[in-house]
């Protein structure tokens, strides 16, 4: 049995604004926690400083240790954007000098807690925009360990670290994709590239989980390579589209070896069903995927 709890008169709670609906306790099996639609919080990693904690005001929550900016989620919010949210709200975290790159999610079935990676892409200074935080500071990654840590923080700190700096790479096949399923793609090419971006991007957004490791999503960085008549198409947020000079399989040859070369550690995944070029991929030391694959994925962002 799961109750919803809500604050009572004269308990702590956080003094900005008019109460959500998600500013609940939830209580199962399992124990207490805050969120009715479960909560997130954000790493912000910036490679020069390190990762940017939060010193939890003492009528908080294990008020007084390092931990998180985040929160409760509102209804139908993503852990994505309740984890930029709550971090804009508590810190004053610019989400454009973000970039996403995976989630972790932990869950007790009635609860979930999804802790949100993100690399800076342009420095920036925390700013104390409410009373839930004692300090804000960038603390190098051998430091993390060492402060008196959130307990849930510092239970999966050993196994976050090592993602920090991972940025998964998909180059998409793009006439190979799109011509995997006869929906008409062929009276109007461009058109057809365009819903793939998309899809994509929306896909991106969502990440695609890990079939090694439950709970952890990844959010790639897309390159999706057109060519001929489906040629033209501007770039989304999350979706590079290169235009090929000339054939397909040859520009994204180029993109894996310009990805791969120096770069033993990074992760590069071609999406096609093309034999030929999947073995031109793999000599390069690239994954491939087949067009199956990922329709798969799309589909299920689309139809949720």
């Amino acid at each position: 049995m799961v109750r919803i709890i809500p604050p009572v008169p004269g308990e702590p709670r956080r003094p900005r604004g008019p109460r959500d609906s998600g500013d609940a306790w939830v209580e199962g099996e399992r124990g207490r926690f805050w969120g009715r639609y479960g909560a997130a919080g954000l790493i912000a990693w910036d490679p020069a400083r390190g990762v940017l904690l939060q010193h939890r005001a003492e009528w908080s929550d294990q008020g007084g240790t390092w931990g998180l900016p985040g929160g409760a989620l509102h209804e139908g919010e993503s852990a994505i954007d309740g984890a930029l949210r709550e971090a804009h709200e508590e810190a004053g975290v610019p989400a454009d000098q973000l970039l996403p790159r995976l989630t972790s999610t932990f869950s007790v079935g009635y609860w979930s807690y999804t802790t949100v990676i993100a690399e800076v892409t342009k420095p920036f200074e925390p700013v104390m925009n409410d009373h839930e935080s004692i300090a804000l500071e960038w603390v190098p990654l051998d430091s993390v360990a060492s402060a008196p840590l959130h307990p849930g923080f510092e239970a999966s700190w050993p196994h976050l670290r090592p993602l920090l700096g991972c940025s998964p790479q998909l180059i998409i096949d793009a006439a190979n994709v799109v011509g995997s399923r006869p929906d008409g793609w062929w009276r109007d090419r461009r058109a057809a590239a365009a819903r793939l971006r998309d899809r994509l991007e929306a896909l991106s957004s969502e990440g695609i989980a890990d079939e090694k490791v439950a709970g952890l999503r990844w959010c790639p960085e897309i390159v999706m390579v057109v060519e001929g008549q489906a040629k033209g198409g501007g770039n989304s947020a999350h979706v590079r589209v290169v235009n090929a000079p000339g054939e397909g399989d040859d520009e994204i040859v180029e993109q894996v070896a310009a990805l791969i070369v120096g770069q033993a550690e990074r992760d590069v995944t071609v999406i096609t069903s093309d034999r030929e070029l999947a073995a031109r991929v793999e000599e390069l030391g690239g994954h491939v995927h087949g067009a199956a694959w990922l329709l798969e994925r799309m589909d299920t962002v689309v139809d949720r």
